[in-house]
């Protein structure tokens, strides 16, 4: 979706798509949209409480299994176990997605790995395609004027240009772009407290084949999780710039994570779209 900043000030339904890497400031700048006016939808939220549920559940339940205490009570059903997911916790979502490595130190098996990969792949595309329904359930149903996918990091992994083409056409895609000077904090900070992720296939062969050379590791089952997981950050930061950007040229617009970072509500919110809108007619 491309128009005019002015085009866009008097646009009475606003729809946007906030694209970035985790640490860039996309949820922070979406919550300081009034929620009385904007329709916060969350792909992350949506993949855990649709798409991924019943994955999840059985995820948790396995684990509950294997206490002898929990085992008898599940198989009396005697109790019921349930997740608490919401838009400001989605730790049963990477929980699911979980490590490669060890079994013995929590990680994954390979092929178990790559099987929950593929699953939220396609709970994310699902989720993506979902957002057109969303956008007419929050103004017909909820009275939202306004509407904002707050999409998640490995958008740009999808490979799938119909899903960005149903994006682009029902919102206007805002990338938002780390400059350099904050990159290596991000990269520090995720490789400090290494958190489950989504890659493309042919990056995650690739890359861990580089790493078990490097390593000297004759089986992921003795790799130990977080450490792939460290390791493989930079690149998959570095591999997923470019990705964002491309998106962006094609489709929409790009805004720099310090100008968010100065966002104060919705009008600051507003003018810094615009100013994108207008930078791209120069």
């Amino acid at each position: 979706m491309k128009m005019s900043p002015q085009a866009f000030l008097d646009w009475k339904s606003k729809r946007i798509t906030l694209l970035a890497m985790s640490g860039a400031g996309k949820t922070t700048l979406a919550n300081k949209l009034p929620k009385a006016n904007w329709y916060h939808y969350s792909g992350d939220y949506r993949i855990g409480t649709k798409y991924l549920e019943e994955p999840i559940l059985d995820n948790i339940k396995r684990q509950a299994m294997l206490v002898p205490f929990l085992r008898e009570l599940l198989l009396s059903d005697s109790i019921c176990i349930s997740n608490k997911i919401t838009v400001d916790n989605l730790t049963p979502v990477s929980s699911f997605l979980g490590k490669l490595g060890n079994p013995d130190l929590g990680g994954l098996s390979l092929q178990e790995f790559k099987r929950r990969q593929k699953l939220h792949h396609q709970a994310e595309v699902a989720a993506m395609n979902d957002v057109p329904d969303f956008i007419h359930k929050a103004e017909d149903i909820y009275g939202y004027h306004h509407f904002i996918n707050d999409a998640g990091g490995s958008v740009c992994e999808l490979d799938s240009p119909k899903t960005l083409e149903i994006l682009a056409q029902n919102t206007l895609i805002v990338y938002i772009k780390i400059p350099p000077e904050l990159e290596q904090t991000i990269i520090e900070r995720a490789k400090s407290d290494p958190k489950p992720l989504y890659y493309r296939e042919d990056f995650l062969d690739q890359k861990l084949a580089e790493f078990m050379r490097l390593k000297n590791y004759g089986s992921t089952d003795v790799m130990p999780p977080d450490e792939f997981v460290s390791w493989v950050f930079p690149e998959l930061f570095k591999s997923r710039l470019p990705r964002y950007q491309a998106i962006a040229d094609q489709y929409g617009y790009t805004i720099d994570a310090n100008d968010v970072a100065n966002v104060k509500g919705e009008d600051d919110f507003n003018r810094l779209i615009a100013a994108a809108l207008a930078s791209r007619q120069c």
